[in-house]
């Protein structure tokens, strides 16, 4: 309750009540009518007068009592801050703008466009059923001439039973500089057959559904190996590696295959059959056959012929028509979503084929339909207040990760009691088709907040923005906690924790990172006009960290007066926004471990790069009251 200052007029009343008092409370009663009744007009005139309103419903969320008048706006059903946006992108764009800034201005742009395409053909009166097979004709076969470096297009994906060949010669060694071990040159001749899945993000690496690397020279071991692995959202998984040693008869086979072949190798001599077995064999007449050796399937300026198969179980490798390695499914990695097949690397590529491709792929495959029942929906957004807000970032087409989300932390207590709410923030995606089935899981999961821009690896920060503001302009939060689709959080530890301090002042709590210093060279690296700094302010690493409201609503309020730094890096950008809060109202930094940026550590508060498979099985753990990791 505020304290009631002395000399307030609103204080306490005197025992007598003086004539002037009484037209004073005549007056505020009349006041209080004529707002009753001219308010709603007042709104809808307000956006005449003001060049720049701020109106409530956000991103995607509409109001019945507000009526935006701009043509633009009211069409897109954007709210407030989108509503800024979209009157500045049609304004000359200032010429101290950043690189960022103008990114950001193309990528509304370009998503107010692909939202109006997806809702022309998006009716809802007439919208078709989740559960309707709506499917697209594809060829059932494919060539291609050449072709390193392109990409073959499988528009419907694969299925069981497609296959892809490739031809091609790999080239000589040449020279390559490594400074590992002492600066020294090495001899390296390598290539890699990768199928890849769509690009959810623009700018981020395409999933890798299967990458396929045989290295003839240049490998750490020095000797030839082929590599088999995946990629998702710039990180490899497990490799898995066969350098000329026969699987294991006791490791888990393929369809029936070994995971790696055998090939004759200088350094290494199988073991010879004990005289006891080679005698019992004899005894029950098995007779012992005869063993072919292989060398290395590949050799460099020699032709050779790769075929990838589809399997049951996994993909299946054969060159020269000889199997040489089976690498299992993983987990988030389908076949419907292997759309492309590109190889690179030190190979000259003669011709490429699949066969027996699927000929229509499903909007909504069987598999997601069987998963959106009504267990899974949220509840709505509630008028009292709540403990904490989560926003987690993902992407239009990472339906397995939200999907491993609903069923597992978002079915905590904390959220069924509606003391925490959690939503998804999904940007839009190039292709129409995509963003159409993004609205239909919106529709009736009713936990996702659509942002109309066009998703960009280096815009990420646009959406940690509009966590903020959607917390502040929908509900009542005491905190705000920003995570990925890809983060388990334990629930019950971090309201724990967050209790445990008992603090009376603003809060900025993660895995905290002091006195780091950008990249100014490689893959990552950061130019003196994107940071002109040395170092980075304090920030807590981007897979999960929390803030208090008011540092929420400090955000938003910047935003939209256009006086908020951006910066692709969207956890240096809220250290960075933090330390300018601080500036004037003190933060409470609290740095925890258990806040894991890489992977997992038990008894933490997130884990982080979990597949959808690692998440059902950490809240398994979790009901057995077990904090514990799942790797593998």
């Amino acid at each position: 309750m505020k304290r009631i200052r002395s000399g307030d007029p609103l204080g306490p009343r005197p025992r007598r009540c003086r004539p002037s008092c009484l037209l004073v409370g005549a007056a505020a009663v009349l006041y209080l009518l004529f707002m009753a009744f001219k308010f709603p007009l007042l709104l809808e005139i307000r956006p005449l007068f003001d060049p720049d309103p701020h109106h409530r419903p956000f991103l995607g969320f509409s109001s019945g009592h507000h009526r935006l008048l701009d043509p633009v706006v009211r069409n897109a059903r954007y709210g407030r801050l989108t509503a800024d946006i979209l009157r500045r992108s049609r304004d000359p764009p200032r010429r101290n703008s950043s690189r960022i800034d103008r990114m950001a201005r193309e990528a509304w742009i370009l998503g107010l466009q692909a939202w109006a395409e997806a809702e022309a053909e998006f009716d809802v009166a007439d919208a078709p059923s989740l559960f309707e097979d709506n499917r697209e004709s594809c060829p059932g076969s494919m060539s291609m001439s050449g072709g390193k470096g392109k990409v073959m297009l499988l528009p419907c994906g694969m299925k069981v039973g497609t296959a892809v060949t490739v031809v091609g010669t790999p080239r000589l060694a040449h020279q390559e500089y490594v400074a590992r071990g002492g600066d020294r040159t090495v001899m390296v001749s390598q290539f890699a057959v990768e199928l890849q899945g769509l690009r959810a993000v623009d700018g981020e690496e395409p999933p890798k559904i299967l990458h396929f690397n045989p290295r003839l020279q240049g490998d750490w071991s020095w000797r030839p190996v082929i590599e088999h692995n995946t990629g998702y959202r710039m990180q490899w998984g497990k490799a898995m590696r066969c350098d000329g040693i026969a699987s294991k008869d006791d490791d888990d086979t393929v369809d029936g295959f070994r995971k790696c072949e055998r090939w004759v190798r200088s350094d290494y001599v199988e073991p010879e059959e004990s005289k006891t077995s080679s005698w019992l064999k004899r005894f029950i007449g098995r007779a012992k056959r005869p063993e072919i050796t292989w060398h290395f399937p590949f050799e460099e300026e020699k032709l050779f012929v790769i075929t990838l198969q589809a399997g049951l179980e996994g993909f299946h490798i054969f060159v020269g028509g000889r199997h040489v390695s089976s690498f299992p499914y993983r987990t988030g990695f389908t076949l419907e979503d292997a759309t492309g097949l590109v190889v690179k690397g030190d190979v000259d590529i003669h011709s490429t084929y699949a066969t027996l491709l699927p000929r229509s792929h499903p909007s909504i495959s069987p598999l997601q339909a069987l998963q959106m029942t009504e267990e899974w929906k949220s509840l709505p957004l509630p008028e009292s207040p709540i403990n904490l807000f989560i926003g987690v970032l993902s992407s239009t087409n990472h339906f397995a990760e939200r999907m491993a989300i609903r069923k597992t932390w978002m079915q905590s207590p904390e959220i069924k009691s509606g003391n925490v709410v959690a939503r998804f923030f999904v940007a839009l995606n190039p292709r129409k088709e995509v963003n159409i089935v993004l609205k239909k899981e919106a529709d009736y999961f009713g936990d996702i907040v659509i942002l109309h821009f066009m998703d960009h690896y280096e815009l990420v920060v646009l959406k940690t923005i509009a966590i903020c503001h959607y917390a502040i302009q929908n509900l009542t939060a005491a905190y705000i906690m920003k995570c990925d689709d890809d983060t388990f959080i334990r629930l019950d530890a971090v309201l724990n924790e967050i209790r445990g301090l008992a603090l009376q002042r603003p809060l900025y709590m993660g895995n905290l990172n002091l006195f780091h210093r950008p990249l100014r060279s490689g893959k990552w690296a950061v130019s003196y006009e994107e940071w002109p700094e040395e170092i980075y302010p304090p920030y807590a690493n981007g897979p999960g960290y929390i803030i208090t409201a008011d540092i929420a609503k400090f955000v938003a309020s910047q935003y939209v007066n256009e006086s908020l730094r951006l910066f692709k890096m969207e956890d240096v950008s809220m250290g960075m926004w933090v330390g300018q809060f601080n500036s004037t109202s003190t933060v409470h930094y609290y740095h925890n471990w258990k806040f894991v940026q890489f992977g997992c550590a038990d008894n933490y508060f997130t884990a982080h790069y979990q597949s959808p498979k690692q998440m059902l099985c950490l809240w398994d753990k979790l009901g057995r009251h077990q904090a514990e990791c799942c790797n593998f």
